[in-house]
């Protein structure tokens, strides 16, 4: 297979993309990392691109995730947000879980609200619920189901009592 050739292939399996812990919050647009392929301070920071980032991209979609190499003397991490405000994170010398943990306390959803969003998700994705807080409020209004019998009455061999008093 040719995705699992290079160096540690692992990192492009769907199983180790969907293991990121870090899901950057809404008002983040731009996640950037500065580092130099190079120096014992930097690291950290070489290991957190290596192995992080895949799965910062794919848990974000929304987010232009950028790396910049060898032009910074001490690494660093930048957030843009959309208000246009930026948000300096100095990871210089830190590995890359203390650099992963940092980031999930800074820019990162708490528990509380992925839970949330999990929760609202699961409610809204399947098409069969129907109901208050649904896509659809009754099941008159999916394809292929009879209308409402408050709008259009049901036939009269679909109703019970005309059936069993015909049978009489």
């Amino acid at each position: 297979m040719p995705f699992m050739k290079g160096q540690a292939p692992i990192r492009r399996t769907l199983q180790y993309l969907n293991a990121g812990q870090l899901m950057l919050k809404d008002k983040v647009k731009i996640f950037s990392v500065n580092y130099n392929t190079y120096g014992e301070h930097h690291e950290g920071a070489r290991d957190f691109v290596f192995w992080n980032i895949p799965q910062i991209q794919y848990k974000n979609p929304k987010v232009q995730v950028v790396t910049f190499k060898n032009m910074t003397p001490s690494p660093f991490i930048r957030c843009y947000f959309e208000n246009g405000k930026q948000m300096l994170i100095d990871i210089d010398s830190k590995n890359r879980q203390e650099i992963l943990q940092h980031l999930g306390t800074v820019v990162g959803k708490s528990e509380e609200t992925l839970k949330a969003e999990a929760k609202l998700a699961e409610k809204q994705d399947n098409p069969a619920n129907f109901g208050v807080g649904c896509m659809k409020h009754c099941i008159c209004e999916i394809p292929g189901q009879l209308p409402c019998p408050g709008v259009v009455p049901v036939p009269k061999h679909m109703r019970g009592k005309f059936k069993y008093q015909m049978k009489e």
